[in-house]
């Protein structure tokens, strides 16, 4: 898909002071922005709540005025200088054609925006530019590749449908676990043990709760798992390299469609990647720089 793309001549035109560059990492949890000058210098950063049109338009662009507004405020720069301003948004929930032109006709003040998804932004800065894959493992996960311009995405269906080796899915394989443990038909380990505490020691709880937990409840048992990992507990060990087994399939695959690297991004990333099988292990790497890095690249691009 096209990325997209909107510019405002009369602004350029009259405007004689510098451009600016705005980069934007819009998700379904937070929204950071970054302003820098041409030459990359960063000038400040800002934060707000959730930016996926998906799930509320004004909302999200509110999100992304309020992170861009501290950022300006961090780097000194007042109201009128949005109309120097040219953004790159990297958004959640842009995938469809109604969404991005929702965002692009919604009246952001900004000189041109260059928009697309979040994972093209994560593409972007993890490779400075330059052809990759990502895989992202948060608490959900998702897997992308951007080669000679063409951008794949990969799994990211959702939970608990989809999202393999995300946090969300190691939480659920473990309370799995544990209940098993508990009923004695697996054996116990401080893990399981640690995980059943948190239910009082009541498989009914575990019911009760699942009833209306999100999956950023399930990946909260994931710094737990860590945890437990580093004192060689062997169902943590179980469970991280289950989720490196579930990485090493999407990166296969992200390498089949020609990426020679895929850099592993989010939470878990930098737990699963020494549990990664060898034939993965030298393809996987960290990235260069982060999503509103990439943001940035593609604000580069209106000119």
């Amino acid at each position: 898909m096209a990325s997209a793309l909107l510019t405002n001549s009369s602004v350029n035109n009259t405007d004689r002071k510098q451009p600016l560059l705005l980069g934007v990492d819009g998700g379904g949890t937070s929204c950071r922005a970054r302003i820098a000058d041409l030459d990359g210098t960063i000038l400040g950063e800002g934060f707000a709540g959730s930016a996926n049109p998906r799930t509320g338009l004004d909302s999200a662009c509110n999100a992304i005025m309020q992170a861009t507004c501290e950022a300006m405020d961090k780097a000194g720069l007042e109201e009128n200088d949005f109309g120097r301003m040219y953004a790159g948004l990297g958004l959640a929930g842009v995938n469809q054609q109604k969404e991005r032109d929702l965002v692009l006709d919604w009246g952001f003040p900004f000189a041109g925006i260059f928009l697309e998804t979040d994972a093209y932004a994560a593409c972007m800065g993890a490779f400075n530019g330059k052809d990759g894959a990502i895989l992202i493992l948060g608490t959900g996960s998702c897997g992308a590749s951007l080669i000679e311009g063409d951008m794949k995405t990969l799994g990211g269906w959702g939970f608990p449908i989809s999202d393999h080796g995300s946090g969300a899915s190691l939480g659920l394989a473990a309370v799995r676990y544990a209940l098993l443990a508990h009923e004695g038909m697996k054996e116990e380990t401080p893990l399981s043990q640690a995980i059943m505490a948190t239910f009082d020691n009541r498989p009914e709880n575990a019911v009760a709760w699942q009833d209306s937990a999100l999956p950023r409840d399930y990946g909260s048992y994931g710094p737990m798992v860590v945890e437990h990992l580093s004192k060689g507990d062997k169902l943590a060990e179980q469970l991280i390299r289950e989720c490196a087994g579930d990485a090493a399939m999407m990166i296969r695959v992200l390498h089949q469609r020609g990426a020679s690297q895929c850099a592993l991004v989010g939470g878990l990333s930098e737990y699963v990647m020494p549990w990664l099988p060898e034939d993965v292990a030298s393809i996987a790497t960290l990235p260069q720089g982060d999503a509103m890095h990439g943001a940035l690249l593609m604000a580069m691009k209106l000119f």
